[in-house]
């Protein structure tokens, strides 16, 4: 094909319009090359959705902790709760730990 029969096509004239031309490079620049460009602010989205996660994950774990903190202000249930978790126990009092060896 020679040039002439190139510039009769349709999709020829359309493609090497000057406006079209520009355009076609300032999207490939925006895309790819510019320092906000749409590979980065995906990457920055990523890292955002991955924040957010975080935050309610601990915000979860906040609220946890608060209703311990909540049943701990009883005498009874803070007793419960040292000796189940540090082993603590009252004067002249024996305590066994058993643990079940759980092999399969």
């Amino acid at each position: 094909m020679k040039f002439k029969d190139l510039r009769n096509k349709s999709w020829f004239r359309i493609i090497s319009n000057k406006y079209v031309l520009i355009s076609l490079v300032f999207a490939g620049w925006m895309i790819f090359l510019d320092t906000n460009s749409w590979f980065i602010h995906h990457e920055l989205d990523q890292e955002l959705n991955e924040l957010q996660d975080n935050k309610n994950y601990y915000q979860k774990e906040i609220a946890k902790d608060k209703a311990v903190i909540q049943q701990l202000q009883d005498s009874v249930e803070l007793e419960k709760f040292a000796r189940q978790k540090y082993y603590m126990k009252r004067p002249n009092e024996e305590i066994y730990i058993i643990e079940y060896d759980t092999v399969d």
